[in-house]
């Protein structure tokens, strides 16, 4: 896939736990779990802008597009 999600490394970065994260957005932490490990098929605008008020980052802080090798 070539959407990457970073966001385990950004909330390395802040220190912040995956529980505590969960809490602070108002997300289950499986769904959480979910996005972390990149296996979420979308995400919502509103979900990406808790996250970036959350972490105090930017959306491409949080996601990367790498090419495809073909």
């Amino acid at each position: 896939m070539p959407i990457i999600v970073n966001l385990d490394v950004m909330m390395a970065k802040r220190k912040i736990s995956s529980g505590d994260l969960a809490k602070i957005i108002d997300i289950t932490p499986a769904n959480l779990s979910i996005l972390k490990t990149g296996k979420a098929k979308a995400i919502r605008f509103a979900t990406l802008d808790k996250l970036c008020e959350a972490l105090q980052c930017q959306p491409g802080d949080i996601l990367e597009w790498r090419q495809e090798d073909e």
